[in-house]
This record gives C-alpha cells, sequence and structure tokens, in this order.
C-alpha cells in the first residue's frame, strides 16, 4: 500500500508566523512623512495590510485623504522597501509557541511553507534574519506569480514549489484573504486571532480557530486532513 504524502502546512507571514506590525507601522509612516501625512497607528494597521506594500501604501494615503498621483506610486515603494529592508529584522519576532509548533511537525516529517502577499525578496529575508528560513521548502511572495491571494492558485503554487500535495495541505492564516484562499483552493484553514484581521476571525469562517502554537499539534492536522477528505468524498 502506497503511504500518504506527507502533509504540508502553509503559512502566512505578517500577522500569522511574525508579530511584525511595529516595523510595518514604521516603515510606513517613514514612507508617508515624505507626502507630509500625519503618522498611522497600530490600529490603523488591520485595515491597510493584507495586499503588500503597495496597497498598503495606497490605504494609508486614503486613510489621510490624500490623493495619490498613480506615477508617485513606485517612488514611494522603493522608499518603503528600502527603510524595512534596511531595518530588518527591527522588532519583529515569531509569535509565541510558534518555533516549538514547528518543530513538532517537523518532526513528524511535516513540510512546511509560507504564502504571503508581502514581496518575496522581503519575506526571504525577514525570515533569513530570523534564523527561521530553513524550516521553509518554499516561500511564496505576492510578487511571485502574476496573482496572489486570495486567488487559489497563489496556495497551489505554492503547494506545488513545496512538493506538497493539495489533498494533504492546511493553511493557517490571520486575515480573509488566507481563509479566502483556503476555501478557494478547497484546503481546510486554520485561523489566529492574534494577526491584523479587521473583523473578527470568527467571522470569516475558519475549519479551526487557535489562540496560542501550542494548540497546534500533528493531531489536530491530521483531524482536519480526514474531515476534509471525507467531505470531498461525499
Amino acid at each position: 500500500m502506497t503511504p500518504a504524502p506527507a502533509p504540508l502546512v502553509v503559512f502566512d507571514l505578517d500577522g500569522t508566523l511574525l508579530d511584525t506590525h511595529a516595523d510595518l507601522v514604521e516603515s510606513l509612516n517613514h514612507t508617508i512623512a515624505a507626502l507630509g501625512l500625519e503618522p498611522v497607528s497600530y490600529d490603523d494597521l488591520t485595515h491597510l495590510v493584507g495586499q503588500g506594500a503597495r496597497v498598503m501604501i495606497e490605504r494609508a494615503c486614503r486613510l489621510r485623504g490624500h490623493s495619490l498621483a498613480e506615477d508617485g506610486l513606485p517612488l514611494l515603494v522603493e522608499r518603503f522597501v528600502a527603510h524595512y529592508a534596511g531595518n530588518m529584522p527591527g522588532h519583529t519576532e515569531p509569535y509565541p509557541g510558534l518555533v516549538a509548533a514547528m518543530n513538532r511537525l517537523k518532526s513528524a516529517d511535516y513540510r512546511l511553507a509560507v504564502c504571503t502577499n508581502k514581496m518575496e525578496s522581503l519575506a526571504l529575508g525577514l525570515l533569513g534574519k530570523l534564523n527561521l528560513a530553513h524550516y521553509f521548502k518554499a516561500v511564496i511572495g505576492g510578487d511571485t506569480f502574476q496573482y496572489r491571494k486570495p486567488d487559489a492558485r497563489h496556495l497551489t503554487g505554492t503547494i506545488e514549489r513545496a512538493g506538497g500535495n493539495i489533498s494533504r495541505t492546511v493553511m493557517i492564516g490571520d486575515s480573509i484573504n488566507d481563509i479566502a484562499v483556503a476555501k478557494n483552493a478547497a484546503v481546510p484553514s486554520i485561523a489566529v486571532p492574534f494577526g491584523y484581521s479587521d473583523v473578527p476571525v470568527s467571522t470569516l469562517n475558519p475549519d479551526v480557530i487557535i489562540t496560542h502554537y501550542d494548540e497546534l499539534t500533528v493531531e489536530l492536522v491530521e483531524r482536519l486532513l480526514r474531515e476534509n477528505a471525507e467531505k470531498a468524498a461525499v
């Protein structure tokens, strides 16, 4: 009998794997200061993040009532990226229990990957600075493909790059894009409530919510995979 493919757990990055809020706010405020705009705060962040630096800057400008010319955006993105990359890892750190959870999964021969709308170079650089890159079979950014979350192809492309099997994959995230991409790819989802969602994650209808990475166990993942397979067979 052929053994089942190794399970794959795919993580979002900002607000899921890593608490990046302080550095995102700092770099965003550095960027919009060039326009003379008032700084944003952590409370604003949940409405700004999720689609990468470009959209975050556009949303911050709208929040501050600034009409941003399209030809002015590339320079602002460059300013953001330079500041963010130049200050890595800054205040960013893994969420409590994350490293232990990843070690548990790796010990059970699980594959791990990252699927984020953050630029691939920034995601790889940040994980490298935090000595976490070696955990992941693939790190896929918002600019890796021509599509991004919640497009199912962003997740299915991540699964392919990581050498995984879609029937043996679980997605973990903190916001609507993560739960939506899982649904769109027919992959079970785990939500965490400590990230940057602008609505309670319970309203996004993930398959499971965990409040701490101590709850991310092999048993939980296997249960979700089993239930998803049973649902697909109906």
